[in-house]
């Protein structure tokens, strides 16, 4: 059953965001440790996002029921209209609202809550998804490393993170491709889910695992990607 439509954001007002500052993203993924304490719990929520996001028992490394207390209700995973203009099967990363959109036809998205990297990690613009893997391993790039000398134990030459629970990466990942070449940032998923609608990580847009899952099975390679 798809739950109660939100109020929409109007193609105006997504028009107004493009023009505004770039989002963020990069390919680390990771979040900071002071970053980690979740936020105080609130009321109940609806039956029927408890549903969507409960535990996923049949995955290769079995993922737990989200709270949803602890996640703004604007970034449950929903059906609304497309506020966008672009055409069914684009994704597009809204990074000033921290939504993730997958055009429909008949005018409508699926819309995503996401988590975006820190000021300092940016990217933006056209790509296409043109790989993507279910629990993927995770290789920071040298210029982590760099930063945070404790990683280097997941280098690339020490053969990357194995999948998991606590991969960074999480339960799928996508991977954004430019001109044929891979820019290092993903689409993946997060356990850390009251990091989503914050800007906290090394990174990548992290959705919650439930929802990665989702669109994971929602998007043939390749697929257009807008960031804004």
């Amino acid at each position: 059953m798809t739950p109660a439509r939100p109020i929409d954001i109007s193609r105006r007002q997504f028009v107004a965001v493009l023009g505004a500052s770039a989002g963020a993203l990069l390919a680390g993924c990771t979040t900071r440790p002071a970053d980690r304490t979740p936020p105080p719990a609130k009321p109940e929520v609806d039956s029927s996002y408890a549903a969507m996001y409960g535990p996923l028992p049949n995955e290769r490394f079995p993922v737990p029921a989200v709270d949803l207390k602890r996640v703004p209700s604007r970034f449950y995973r929903q059906e609304v209209d497309d506020p966008t203009g672009e055409r069914p099967g684009t994704i597009v990363v809204d990074t000033s609202r921290f939504h993730l959109y997958l055009v429909r036809p008949g005018g409508r998205a699926l819309r995503y809550g996401v988590g975006l990297g820190r000021q300092g990690f940016e990217w933006s613009g056209r790509a296409v998804i043109q790989w993507k893997q279910a629990w993927p391993k995770w290789t920071p790039p040298d210029e982590m490393i760099a930063r945070q000398p404790e990683l280097a134990k997941w280098s690339s030459a020490n053969g990357g993170q194995p999948p998991g629970l606590d991969n960074p990466l999480g339960a799928r990942a996508l991977y954004i491709f430019k001109d044929g070449e891979d820019t290092l940032y993903r689409l993946h998923g997060t356990p850390e889910f009251w990091t989503i609608g914050k800007a906290v990580s090394s990174g990548c847009v992290r959705l919650m695992n439930q929802d990665i899952v989702d669109l994971y099975d929602r998007v043939p390679t390749p697929t257009p990607i807008l960031v804004t």
